[in-house]
């Protein structure tokens, strides 16, 4: 898989995208990441990439031309299954959406700045519009960084188990159930008996059964009970 990134702030991915599963998904060659700085396809002198909204109003808007010229720019040289811009009243980020997109071989995401993009862009260039929440960040990268790594962590061959995604929460609109280690008594707190038992039709009848009280806790919009069975 191929992710271009389109950002004001490309530094701000440095940290996130060289440690852990997503530098790893790298050195393997399962993903490559490339970050392009939007202000590299700016025609004005300063580098400008904001200005003023029509009809006034607080806050600066990206400008359509240096995004545009970008966007095709990019496009001219490669097929994009999606292009993404990550906006707060795009479709709400879930698992769904990332196995999804995870199937894609190419993505490119789209990082907003200041009140947003001109519109324009939205209505012609963009495929698709993605929200990490119901909440406002200072720009795109940090949402755009979620998505990133909701994504490559499904794609095979990335995780040293390829089954763990599989009984990651919101696979099977369960939550994970709880989750213990050495040792198996640590100050008096202990790991339930059904986990050491061997049992292995056990320990998947009590998994989910402790998935199904989590959910039923914490997330019961989750639940459907027509699906629900052990």
């Amino acid at each position: 898989m191929k992710i271009d990134i389109l950002t004001l702030f490309p530094e701000m991915f440095l940290g996130p995208f060289n440690h852990s599963i997503v530098k790893r998904a790298q050195d393997k060659g399962h993903v490559v990441i490339n970050l392009y700085n939007i202000r590299d396809w700016t025609s004005d002198k300063h580098r400008t990439v904001d200005d003023y909204a029509y009809g006034g109003g607080a806050g600066m808007v990206m400008m359509v031309e240096p995004v545009v010229r970008c966007i095709e720019d990019l496009k001219s040289r490669t097929d994009y299954d999606e292009i993404i811009y990550l906006s707060p009243d795009g479709e709400l980020l879930d698992q769904s959406h990332s196995n999804q997109l995870s199937l894609n071989q190419n993505l490119l995401l789209l990082c907003g700045h200041y009140k947003g993009i001109d519109e324009r862009i939205r209505e012609h260039f963009i495929t698709r519009e993605i929200s990490i929440g119901d909440y406002v960040l200072s720009g795109g990268e940090l949402a755009a960084i979620v998505l990133t790594d909701a994504v490559i962590r499904l794609i095979p061959g990335v995780l040293n188990d390829e089954t763990s995604a599989l009984s990651d929460s919101f696979q099977d609109h369960l939550l994970s159930p709880p989750v213990y280690s050495r040792p198996a008594d640590f100050r008096g707190y202990k790991v339930p008996d059904v986990l050491l038992s061997g049992n292995d039709k056990e320990i998947v009848k009590w998994r989910f059964e402790e998935s199904l009280k989590r959910t039923q806790q914490r997330r019961p919009h989750l639940l459907n009970p027509d699906e629900l069975q052990v």
